[in-house]
């Protein structure tokens, strides 16, 4: 485990470790400050929640999808994971199975084809 987390929509913060740890490792490697915080403002303060929405709804238009934010990122990954057959509940910190059906239902295409 690492002294990195990060906050989930279930209000409470789950542990980085593995691949994902040491690419954060090397990216805070790489700058000159030496604050804490992953995502800094252009002030040196953590950035805020609104200005993170900010971004991601100016990516999102200059990229022809028209408004996106941070939380359809969160069912788009966990759409592409279902499509591919992975068990995601962990990932998306979902502990009701319930809350994770309304991927798999979309996911059904990937069982066309089964019985042939």
């Amino acid at each position: 485990m690492s002294e990195y987390s990060f906050p989930t929509l279930a209000r409470h913060r789950e542990a980085i470790e593995g691949d994902e740890l040491r690419a954060i490792k090397r990216y805070l490697a790489t700058r000159d400050d030496k604050l804490p915080w992953l995502f800094v403002s252009e002030r040196g303060q953590p950035m805020t929640r609104q200005a993170v929405n900010y971004l991601i709804r100016g990516a999102g238009e200059r990229a022809g999808l028209g408004r996106v934010w941070p939380h359809m990122l969160r069912h788009s990954a966990g759409y592409a994971l279902s499509n591919k057959g992975h068990d995601f509940r962990d990932f998306m910190g979902h502990r009701d199975p319930r809350h994770t059906s309304r991927y798999t239902r979309s996911a059904s295409r990937r069982f066309e084809g089964l019985w042939k």
